[in-house]
Order: structure tokens, then sequence, then C-alpha cells
């Protein structure tokens, strides 16, 4: 094996004693010494089962430490850590579990219905809690030696689409290598950083964009489940977490809540939101707190980070996620394939060592997805003249009305700045007339009364004509993906149920 791969056992040698990971609902911590004892363990063991470079390791389980145990493991062996998202319908799962074929599957006893209507071979999997997996991570047997290149997979993560089944995305131990080192050399990063993971770990964001960063450079990762402001403001305080990554929803939820507003911050903490664009209001919440906010970009195929935003610059250039990283080449394309120039929005396409390898078992995606070396993101930005860039939204969201392109989000961004409104999703309607018919869901504050008419007026006050939703729906929560973004897939389908003819 190339020992610089592994470069958690150097990190373990460098401070065996520092504090690695924090299991917040049980108070436990490990250090990086016995992560590391707990991975080469796992490793022997999987040796002796059988498992040999290239065989898949797959894991059903809430956020824990067996996610460090299985993905370093792997790593020490040539495995391929594949992690489930426990969140997917069975039928989702199944496709999943024959699609990337594991060798063994391991599962927490909470999963454990899933796992006998998704696998049907008992001998090959084990629970990753209770005492024979204990005894596993106590032994003392040696790995037998593996012959690794850097761009021998690691790790493959199933994206969170909502079109079509999900893609597993292969990650080489290079590309998650890089992702950590670009992040830590371009924000910053040190050995005093602490983080709280909430995002799931079978997610990238969860796993690559903090984690694994953090714990490469000598922090500290808290692991945490089951998010609610009065939980999460108690494990921030508690662990003394510098940087957190959250979702917009969980964003809201949070500076929305009587803990927030009656914490006083001792500590310098960095917010940072991730997984879909955040409403503009979230940062004035943070700024009116004091505290630093600013947002990121990324996808499972690249990193997932790909930008830095400078603090000061982040309340300025509002909704900008910033310049790229260090080793990371960003452009934008415009719809014949040439360099956008600042001011146009067109396809961003990203170059880098962080980014992903293929899909597993879908040459055709893979061939969609890498043209001429760069990765074709799917998502449409713009860049000022300055260098900063930002996130306009996905390709296939784009409403073309009346001859027209909107962009959802600039419109879901107004929306939300309404104090009535808790959240806004924007998606387009087939419409005889206009083509595509801008159609608005609104999520109200409680108590909040609004009427369709009040919306299109607010909206009129920032708005072009033709960007002002000609249908406004109202509903009681937004359905949500299996990693918490708005599904506007099943909006459209309600949109088009709900459709009144648009004059």
């Amino acid at each position: 094996m190339r020992w610089e791969l592994d470069w958690f056992e150097s990190r373990a040698r460098l401070t065996p004693n520092a504090a690695a990971i924090a299991d917040a609902s049980t108070g436990q911590e490990w250090s990086f010494r016995e992560v590391n004892e707990r991975a080469k363990a796992v490793a022997a063991w999987l040796q002796e089962k059988g498992v040999e470079k290239g065989d898949r390791i797959a894991l059903l389980a809430p956020n824990e430490i067996s996610y460090f145990d299985l993905l370093f493991a792997c790593g020490k062996i040539g495995a391929i850590f594949v992690p489930l998202n426990w969140r997917l319908s069975i039928a989702e799962l199944t496709f999943i579990i024959q699609d990337s074929e594991p060798k063994l599957l391991a599962f927490h006893s909470k999963f454990t219905k899933e796992v006998t209507m998704v696998w049907n071979q008992a001998s090959e999997c084990f629970q990753i809690n209770g005492s024979n997996y204990q005894d596993l991570i106590t032994s003392q047997k040696p790995i037998q030696p593996v012959d690794l290149d850097e761009e021998d997979p690691l790790a493959m993560i199933y994206t969170g689409g909502t079109t079509g089944k999900p893609k597993g995305a292969v990650l080489s131990h290079r590309a998650i290598t890089w992702n950590s080192i670009s992040t830590i050399a371009s924000w910053n990063l040190t050995e005093k950083d602490k983080t709280i993971t909430y995002l799931p770990l079978f997610h990238t964001g969860g796993l690559n964009a903090l984690s694994v960063p953090i714990l490469m450079v000598g922090g500290t990762v808290v692991l945490a489940d089951d998010f609610t402001p009065k939980k999460a403001m108690k494990h921030l305080i508690r662990y003394k977490c510098t940087i957190i990554l959250l979702v917009p929803t969980m964003h809201h939820m949070l500076v929305k809540s009587a803990e927030f507003q009656q914490t006083e911050f001792m500590d310098r903490k960095l917010f940072l939101s991730g997984g879909a664009p955040c409403p503009l209001d979230i940062y004035e919440a943070y700024q009116q707190k004091g505290l630093i906010f600013k947002e990121g970009y990324g996808l499972t195929e690249a990193g997932p980070n790909n930008f830095f935003i400078d603090p000061s610059d982040a309340d300025v250039k509002r909704g900008s996620v910033g310049k790229p990283m260090l080793f990371t080449t960003i452009k934008i394309l415009g719809e014949d394939g040439s360099e956008a120039p600042p001011g146009e929005i067109g396809e961003l396409a990203i170059k880098g060592k962080h980014a992903f390898s293929y899909y597993w078992n879908n040459d055709r995606a893979t061939e969609n997805a890498w043209k001429d070396g760069w990765l074709h993101t799917g998502d449409l930005a713009r860049q000022d003249e300055e260098g900063y860039f930002y996130i306009v939204g996905r390709k296939k969201e784009m409403i073309i009305t009346g001859g027209e392109n909107v962009y959802p989000l600039e419109i879901e961004h107004w929306l939300s700045s309404h104090p009535s409104i808790r959240e806004a999703a924007v998606v387009g309607v087939h419409d005889e007339k206009w083509g595509e018919a801008v159609t608005a869901f609104l999520v109200l504050e409680r108590d909040a009364i609004l009427s369709g008419e009040e919306v299109k007026e607010y909206c009129r006050k920032k708005l072009a004509g033709y960007k002002v939703p000609k249908q406004i729906q109202f509903i009681d929560q937004m359905p949500k993906t299996h990693v918490g973004k708005i599904d506007k897939k099943q909006l459209k389908e309600l949109a088009a149920k709900n459709q009144n003819p648009v004059s």
C-alpha cells in the first residue's frame, strides 16, 4: 500500500491524543489514535471476511462513528465505502443495493426492518451497534498489505436528484483528499476548529464538506442527529463549535427560535449554508446577532467544496458564494459553449483534482457530465465584474414564459423577504398562451394572513411584470427530498393538477 494515501494514519501519529470525534447524544469522545485503531481493526476483520480491493461495503445508519470506522477501514484495504440514504423508499434502497452489489452490508439496529426488506444474505451483514461490533473494533489483528493508487475508488455516494434513478458518484482517494486540502487552505481551517455535523453522513455535505477536512487538519467533529434549534444551541455552546454547516431550512428554524434570540455568543462562530441557495433574510438575522454567515456551493461530483468568500465580503456580496477555492478552476459557459462574460448567466463548469471519477454502471451519464476535462454541473451562475460568483439555479428549472428567461431563485429570494412568508418556491407550469406560467408555492408564518393578490402586488415592487407569478398556491409545508431540498418535481405535479387558465 502507498502509505501516503492513508493520511488518517499520519494524523493519528502526529496528534494521537487530540479529540477527533465526539457524539453529542451520548457524550462519548474518541482521540485520533482511538479512531485509527478502530479503523484498523475493522479493516483486518473485513479482510478476514474475504473483502478485496474494489469490493463495496454498504452502511445503513444514523450519524455515528461507524461512518468513519468504515470509511477509513475501506481506505486502508482498497474497498469502496457506500453510505446508504435511510430516508429513501424501500424501492429506491433496493435499486442502490442491486446497482452497487455490496460484498457486506453494515447496519444500525434501528434499520433492521429495512435491511430485511432489501437484503436477503443474512450471513453477509453485520450490526454496528452491539457487543459483537464492540469486540470487533478492539481486536489487534494485522492488515494484509494492498497496492493502492490515488485514482482507486474510496467512496461511492448516490446522488439525491429528484428525477430519474440515483447515480453512484465514484470518489477516488485523490478526490476526497484534494477536497480536504483545498478546503483547509482556502478556508484557513486549523486544529482549533470544531464543527457539529447535523447533515446526514450518507450525503457528501455531511461527510466531505467539513467532517473529513476538519479531521485532516486535526480538529474535532461532533456528530449529531435529530436537529431541533434547542438541541443545536445546546451542543454549539457545550462543544464550543467554531464552524457550522446547515441547510437553509435548518438556518430558518434556528434564527427564528427563542434559544437563538436569547443566546449571547461568546465564541467566534462561522455559520455556513449549503445544499440550496439561502434566502437573503437569513443574512440579516445573523448580522443582527453579530455572527458571521456565508454561503457555499457544491455537489456530490465536485468536492463538495468549490468556493470561498471572506466573511467581510459575505455581507456586502449577499447571495454570492465567492471566488473559486485554491486548486479549483471555474468557468461559466454560454449557450454556444464559449466562456460567458461577467454579468451573463450560463452553466457552471468545474475543473480540479477534487472532482469525481465516473458514475457507477452509467457510462452515458458520465459522458454527459464530463466534456473536454470539465465537469458540467447543470447549475446556472453568473460572475460579477470583481470575480464573485452567484448561483442562479438549476438549468432544468429555468422558466421560459412569453419568450423571456426567468430564474426562480430571484423570485424566491424576494418572496422570502416578506415578513409573512416562511418558505417560497417557484416553478414553471405548461401554459398554452405563455409556454410556461410562473407559479409560486408559499408556506406562511404561523397565524399570518396573505392573499394571492397581495403577493403579486409585493412582487411588482421589485420584479419585472413577466417575473410576477401568474399563479399563487398556499400550502402547509414544502415537500422535501431526502437531503432536505425543496422537491420541485412534486410541486410541478401539484401545480399542474391545480392549474387554472392564465389570462
